[in-house]
């Protein structure tokens, strides 16, 4: 049996084909049944989700010989000349490549003409987010003052892109993904219909690539049963796709409990000579390890879980590891995998971010022997600052002795410095210069608060503006605020230098202004920095001083010795 356009075999013809979509179809079939229809609709949402073909047999519905009726009928000559596009009055316009003003003028000269065919016209605008902003100015035109006879319906993916002016004229459906049950129960019905076996991890695994959308599995589903007649499997499923079995990710997450990069980096070599990609691995890895931290703390979770299918199988191993681990290990990947989007080596990262997981102590293990070092440093320090102050007292009893004189309070500063051996001269950023200090008090103003309820829509504008300047500002985190100044603290090194190369800058602060509604300078600096500086803010040590006569000058012995025992940064001459 030849398996060609099993997509276009099997599209919906009425509402009630359309899956996952029942709150939209159902309030349709109300309106039609009702006759409360509105001249237009905005259908949005994730693509291969039935949007276009809901506006189809909406189009039918309303020009049923029988009808409007809540279903078309399929039958009748209208609803059959429709679903062969030879219907005049039916018009599906491709915004994509049709998104000019003169397009736009072209339609509203035409709606004022009533229908010669059926009973009304109905104009299906798809990816209508593409029009130019004259087109949307011509369009809105018409829909505020359509004719009776004229019914519009906008689909769209990007809804966000389209004017506000154009969204609140139209009734608004939100389009959702198809939930995978759903997507598994409808391939199922299909297969049986065109007396197809297929296993039904092999209907799951189609249906979880598809992202949720219907028209996606169809076709995918159509590919697999050209290749593969009349039985489907999931082995023949992962070959064609491309996909990673089951046990090779057992195989691999085996290596990375018993840290063996030898056996992991086989797993990666053999995985690279089927044809895999190391980008799909790593996205697959990721989602691996998610299912194995739902099964390791949510109980029941095996229905939730993407990539293990058989839960079962593998609950020994994935007891293997630690809470922690888990939670470590994702964080390695996610790091490695954004990595990846810049790299022209992305096997070779691939391969080190699992080598690190490999070598890698537990999250746990290193903050417990930090702990364990924290509790015994300062013992350590005062101990030694003892031994300074005693080794310093004794030089200056000398001093004395020869005639120089001791400033008054010498013994108190120096015992204050044993109390508090964290001395702090003003916190600065070593990678920026800047002085950290005056924005620790502003680091839960109002005014930062704004910022942090904005920063995702400053992110996003900054990103349809220029992707690449959003892929190192998103390493960024808002820590305080002032009236006219924003402090971004950075993890990583490059990303903060690249944020701050001018042109780059501007752009930030130019979307900040517009979304913060008022002048902002972005301020950047590294995240351990900021972490000294509030640290040291909230012990306020005291800096130790020294008061000399005025016959001493900054290169006299007991400034010299001071500064030998104590540093240069411990000791500050006081004229």
């Amino acid at each position: 049996m030849a398996h060609i356009a099993l997509y276009r075999t099997w599209r919906p013809q009425a509402f009630r084909d359309i899956v996952g979509q029942k709150h939209i179809t159902q309030t349709l079939q109300n309106s039609l049944r009702e006759e409360r229809l509105t001249h237009a609709y905005l259908f949005n949402g994730p693509r291969g989700t039935g949007k276009t073909t809901a506006a189809k047999i909406l189009a039918k519905a309303v020009n049923c010989e029988r009808g409007p009726a809540e279903e078309p009928c399929n039958e009748c000559s209208a609803c059959r000349r429709i679903t062969e596009g030879a219907v005049m009055d039916v018009v599906e316009i491709d915004a994509a490549s049709n998104r000019g003003v003169e397009e736009i003028r072209d339609i509203r000269e035409k709606v004022k003409y009533a229908p010669t065919e059926v009973r009304q016209k109905v104009y299906i605008i798809d990816e209508v987010h593409m029009l130019t902003t004259e087109a949307f100015n011509a369009l809105l035109k018409t829909l505020e003052e359509p004719p009776a006879h004229v019914m519009f319906i906008l689909a769209t993916t990007e809804p966000h892109r389209l004017p506000a002016t154009i969204i609140s004229r139209c009734q608004r459906f939100d389009f959702r993904r198809v939930p995978l049950d759903e997507q598994v129960s409808r391939l199922t019905f299909i297969c049986g219909e065109e007396r197809v076996t297929a296993e039904p991890e092999a209907l799951q695994y189609v249906a979880r690539l598809s992202d949720g959308g219907m028209r996606d599995a169809l076709s995918l589903l159509d590919q697999i049963i050209a290749y593969t007649g009349n039985h489907v499997t999931l082995q023949e499923v992962l070959g064609i796709t491309g996909g990673i079995g089951l046990e090779q990710f057992g195989r691999l997450a085996e290596a990375v409990v018993n840290r063996d990069a030898g056996a992991a980096l086989s797993c990666i070599e053999l995985m690279m000579q089927e044809g895999k990609s190391a980008e799909k691995s790593m996205e697959n890895l990721l989602y691996y390890f998610r299912d194995a931290l739902m099964l390791k703390l949510v109980p029941n979770a095996d229905e939730w879980t993407d990539r293990i299918t058989d839960a079962g199988a593998f609950r020994t191993m994935i007891g293997s590891f630690s809470t922690e681990r888990l939670f470590h290990i994702m964080d390695v990947l996610n790091h490695y995998q954004a990595e990846m989007k810049y790299s022209a080596q992305p096997q070779t990262l691939f391969e080190v971010a699992i080598l690190k997981l490999c070598s890698s102590q537990e999250a746990a293990a290193p903050q417990a022997q930090s702990n364990e070092g924290a509790d015994k440093t300062p013992n350590a320090e005062i101990a030694s600052l003892n031994r300074k102050i005693v080794q310093l007292e004794q030089k200056l009893d000398q001093l004395l002795k020869t005639g120089v004189a001791a400033a008054p309070g010498k013994e108190t500063s120096a015992r204050s410095a044993m109390a508090n051996p964290r001395v702090s001269s003003g916190a600065v950023s070593l990678k920026t210069g800047i002085k950290l200090d005056p924005y620790l008090p502003h680091a839960s103003s109002p005014e930062l608060k704004q910022a942090l309820g904005k920063w995702g829509q400053v992110l996003q504008q900054v990103k349809d503006r220029r992707i690449t300047v959003h892929a190192w500002l998103i390493d960024g985190e808002p820590v305080a605020a002032t009236e006219d100044a924003l402090l971004l603290v950075f993890k990583s090194a490059m990303h903060r230098e690249t944020t701050e190369k001018p042109a780059h800058k501007e752009l930030v602060e130019q979307v900040m202004q517009e979304l913060l509604g008022k002048p902002y300078k972005l301020v950047t600096a590294m995240m351990k920095d900021w972490k000294e500086a509030q640290a040291g803010s909230a012990e306020q040590p005291e800096v130790m001083r020294m008061e000399a006569p005025d016959s001493a000058q900054p290169g006299d012995d007991i400034v010299e010795e001071a500064i030998k025992l104590f540093g240069e940064d411990l000791v500050v001459v006081k004229e």
